[in-house]
């Protein structure tokens, strides 16, 4: 019989180790039963801490594994540190969550591993068969996250929709795929780079391309396929909105890098279109839905598509510089959405958790902690100076003017100027409004999270140097030139 070659495993240390952990923290939770549902979430935190420490161990060379379908660089050391960044603090803020609305089981924390293991997947995908598996994992386990809370009818919609437009995106990613092995012979991204390099791509590959981009497009919420964001962060338990709006995005724009500008770089002049669309319409959408919202769960839906839009402008850029941006952004884009949901999950009132903006007013007299961390992230979201908020755009309007790409810098500016309205809003109700009533006290972990992100968002100027050579690193994974 032939023998193959062991696969070097030493690559994706990470996600063995975080896949074995949660299989064994499954098998703890069942014979702990109900008993055991901190304890298991307290490991899972744990576990994804130490799987960042992997992340490091495993270093930011080039190194390839399973024939060629996995890859780490500096890019996924990056990009997979702050996607397990998100998933541990989310997890956090959680526990105290699903205690109180009575949903606290052990599974949840598994799923919340599981996703994530399709993330760190997706991040080093190197071949369209591990880009599909990496994101079908990912999000298998979010339908389940997205109706946790089975008795709630708004949470089953929410579960409902996503899965049957997650299935429809998940069909059009795969028809492209197969469009790109038929027209190039290979689904390997490095020999589709070769195959683009060699020139006079065929019009089947580039409708491929095209399809696979829908696909992402779906899975950042990105216009026009956004279509199911305001609803599922609505109705989902607020938790799962929190993981929903942080570690997910960060993997599906890594995704979205890796795809276009690994094996398809040589083709940017076609898909570039697509992007600068895309930008666009989110960027606007975002901006101008947002304003009549009164729920904050779907003002914050409508805000990360605005976000996803300003961060899609630096990968229109197609240049180092905009794809350094892009890291710089979704960086700050985590601290800024962890640090808002914190608040929102202490928007509870005698046991129950409300939901509107209104409810925040006067909360600078009831809890000025709480209103004072709040208004710091949305004044970063609107992008006022000196916050976090301001380089993040500063970082791809610069990437995106330096391309020539002036239109789409200066829609990008107008409508950061239209989505200030509703960020300065929310700061003029907690701090001119009368008060509608204290908040139940804020838990010491979630102080933790909040005080910690609030601290990065208000003085990461000192610490941006750093990242940003970090980013550049990352993105110079893509260009050797």
């Amino acid at each position: 019989m032939p023998l193959y070659p062991v696969p070097d495993l030493f690559p994706a240390m990470p996600e063995i180790f975080l896949a074995v952990a949660a299989m064994a923290l499954l098998l703890v939770g069942v014979f702990r039963r109900d008993g055991g549902t901190a304890l298991v979430s307290w490991l899972a935190v744990a576990a994804l801490i130490v799987t960042a420490g992997l992340v490091v161990v495993v270093g930011g060379a080039h190194q390839v594994s399973f024939n060629g379908m996995f890859v780490t660089d500096a890019f996924a050391g990056f990009m997979k540190t702050l996607v397990l960044l998100g998933s541990a603090v989310t997890l956090v803020m959680s526990i105290g969550y699903n205690q109180r609305e009575k949903t606290a089981r052990m599974e949840y924390a598994v799923l919340v591993m599981l996703s994530t293991v399709g993330m760190l997947a997706m991040v080093s995908a190197n071949d369209l068969i591990s880009l599909y598996i990496g994101l079908e994992l990912q999000s298998l386990a979010l339908y389940v996250l997205a109706a946790f809370r089975r008795d709630d009818t708004r949470s089953n919609e929410a579960g409902l929709k996503y899965f049957v437009l997650g299935a429809l995106s998940s069909g059009m990613l795969l028809y492209g795929c197969s469009l790109i092995y038929g027209f190039s012979g290979t689904t390997n991204f490095e020999t589709l780079a070769q195959v683009v390099a060699a020139g006079n791509a065929p019009i089947g590959l580039i409708v491929g391309v095209v399809f696979v981009a829908v696909g992402l497009s779906f899975k950042v919420a990105a216009v026009p396929f956004h279509m199911w964001t305001p609803d599922v962060y609505e109705g989902a338990p607020t938790a799962v909105t929190s993981f929903f709006a942080v570690a997910p995005k960060i993997a599906a724009v890594s995704l979205f890098i890796r795809f276009l500008e690994g094996p398809f770089g040589g083709m940017a002049a076609q898909w570039q279109q697509i992007i600068w669309f895309v930008a666009v319409a989110s960027m606007l959408l975002g901006a101008f839905a947002a304003v009549n919202q009164r729920s904050i769960k779907r003002l914050m839906a409508y805000s990360s598509i605005s976000h996803v839009g300003y961060a899609l402008i630096g990968l229109a850029a197609g240049t180092q510089t905009g794809i350094r941006g892009v890291l710089i952004y979704m960086a700050i884009y985590l601290f800024m959405n962890v640090g808002t949901f914190g608040v929102i999950l202490c928007m509870r009132r005698k046991g129950e958790e409300v939901g509107t903006i209104g409810d925040l007013a006067g909360l600078s007299r009831t809890h000025p902690g709480l209103a004072a961390a709040l208004a710091i992230f949305m004044f970063s979201m609107a992008g006022i100076p000196p916050l976090a908020g301001f380089f993040s755009k500063i970082y791809v309007f610069v990437a995106a003017v330096d391309s020539g790409l002036y239109v789409l810098a200066t829609i990008g500016l107008l409508s950061s100027v239209v989505a200030a309205f509703y960020y300065v809003r929310l700061v003029k109700i907690m701090y001119f409004d009368e008060p509608a009533g204290a908040f139940d006290p804020v838990g010491r972990e979630m102080q933790w999270v909040i005080g910690a992100c609030a601290v990065v968002v208000l003085f990461l100027i000192v610490g941006l140097e750093p990242l940003a050579v970090s980013a550049q690193a990352a993105a110079g994974t893509f260009f050797h030139g």
